[in-house]
């Protein structure tokens, strides 16, 4: 990896285009530390409880704790994500927008145009439930202060903190574009990327406090927890590069004077072909009852302290759940993105089949078989990568000496997957500029 941005940078083209993400990059982070006006938000933590599990906690992470200062950035990119797989989950569903995803170049600006309009809408109603709960814990500042808000200074200011941070969040989805465009691509990831990797300082942190502590358990801890980290970086590695390639051959035809086919390839199909999304989904219900908790009276909250306690990371039956929920939506996902009988009709429409299976119904069902092994497998290991806080955090309670880790298995798959995804395309990039043609 190190090698390859050494190489690229020797190319005066693809330096610029580094200069400029970094461009970026940086001026998402200044972002991140501009507060929004008429907020008051102090403390080493913010608005978010760093032992806490709910969706608070979520958001912080995914936008580097700009969520939890009430920056302008605060909602950083987590509109768009959410606006694209909104708008991906109903190209299935709605048959207009199955239509231009099969339209090519113009149906994919179409619904990228959709895309951005969702995301707009999105990020004003998600700014709106914000700044109500920075009001309600006496983060506003002015007229609107605490449950004070009424008169039209009140309103002018509510709507001057709802406007900064919807347009927070369209400003860094335009500086995502802008990466595509004129930088080194993937741009959305590389801004959540940036915002993960900025809490990599508080983590160091953290496993330094627990070296100082009096307890001698963390001097074998914290060692073995890093160890575990860099192992999980590398299992990470193995399994987003894992492959199970479907041989297929094609005969030969004669079109013309020319005659094709011939040749045997085959369809590779990703052990996680899902990504992230499962965890993601997984983990934003599972901290959905743990959000409802804070928005309850204390005397409300007691009489359901049973079932609340269930929804906790050191709780056994949390992780029971979680794991379920990555199953099914790693399923889920899978049946979304690929569609065996299409795949087979594909194969027979450019005269392929795959060896010792006849076309159509066959093909499609042996497809089939080979998706449900290969979710199955990809889901489980994606659990292996999404526990791992959860376990340390069981195991260290059970010895007596707990550490909470705010790096967790989302982060770790997101960052080595976008460092992964950008050296591929880095070295796609130095291909294509150093290819010699018939020219040469």
């Amino acid at each position: 990896m190190i090698s390859t941005f050494i190489n690229a940078w020797k190319i005066a083209d693809i330096r610029k285009k580094l200069l400029f993400t970094a461009l970026i990059v940086l001026i998402f982070r200044i972002g991140a530390a501009i507060p929004v006006p008429f907020t008051n938000i102090i403390g080493d933590t913010g608005i978010i409880d760093p032992n806490g599990e709910t969706f608070m906690n979520y958001l912080a992470m995914m936008t580097g704790d700009a969520f939890a200062y009430g920056t302008i950035f605060a909602l950083s990119i987590t509109p768009y994500i959410n606006s694209s797989i909104i708008i991906q989950l109903l190209s299935v569903a709605i048959p207009y927008l199955e239509k231009l995803s099969k339209e090519g170049e113009e149906g994919r600006k179409k619904i990228a145009t959709i895309t951005r309009y969702t995301t707009i809408a999105l990020a004003l109603l998600q700014s709106t439930a914000y700044f109500i709960y920075l009001r309600s814990q006496g983060y506003i500042v002015g007229p609107a202060e605490g449950g004070n808000f009424t008169g039209f200074a009140a309103v002018v200011e509510g709507l001057a903190v709802i406007i900064c941070l919807t347009a927070g969040s369209t400003f860094v989805m335009w500086l995502g574009e802008q990466v595509n465009e004129k930088g080194i691509g993937n741009g959305i990831s590389i801004i959540l990327f940036a915002g993960i990797v900025s809490r990599i300082p508080t983590i160091i942190t953290s496993l330094w406090t627990y070296l100082t502590m009096d307890n001698t358990a963390y001097y074998a801890l914290v060692p073995t927890v890093v160890i575990c980290l860099l192992a999980m970086i590398a299992f990470i590695v193995w399994m987003d590069n894992a492959e199970r390639r479907i041989p297929v051959q094609y005969a030969k035809r004669v079109v013309g004077r020319k005659m094709y086919g011939g040749q045997s390839t085959h369809i590779p199909i990703k052990v996680n072909m899902s990504g992230v999304l499962p965890v993601i989904f997984a983990s934003s219900i599972l901290s959905l009852p743990p959000t409802v908790e804070m928005f309850l009276k204390e005397d409300t909250a007691k009489k359901f302290e049973g079932f609340f306690e269930l929804f906790k990371t050191s709780h056994w039956f949390y992780s029971i759940i979680y794991f379920v929920l990555i199953l099914f939506f790693a399923y889920f996902y899978a049946s979304i993105q690929y569609n065996p009988v299409e795949m087979a009709n594909n194969i027979r429409k450019n005269s392929g089949m795959i060896p010792g299976l006849r076309p159509g119904k066959p093909t499609a069902d042996y497809i089939k078989k080979i998706l449900n092994r290969i979710t199955l497998l990809g889901a489980l290991l994606l659990s292996v990568v999404a526990l791992f806080p959860n376990v340390i955090t069981l195991f260290t309670n059970l010895i007596g000496a707990p550490m909470q880790l705010s790096l967790g298995g989302t982060s770790l798959i997101i960052v080595v997957g976008v460092a992964l995804e950008t050296v591929k395309q880095l070295e796609s990039q130095m291909m294509m500029r150093h290819y010699k043609g018939f020219l040469d």
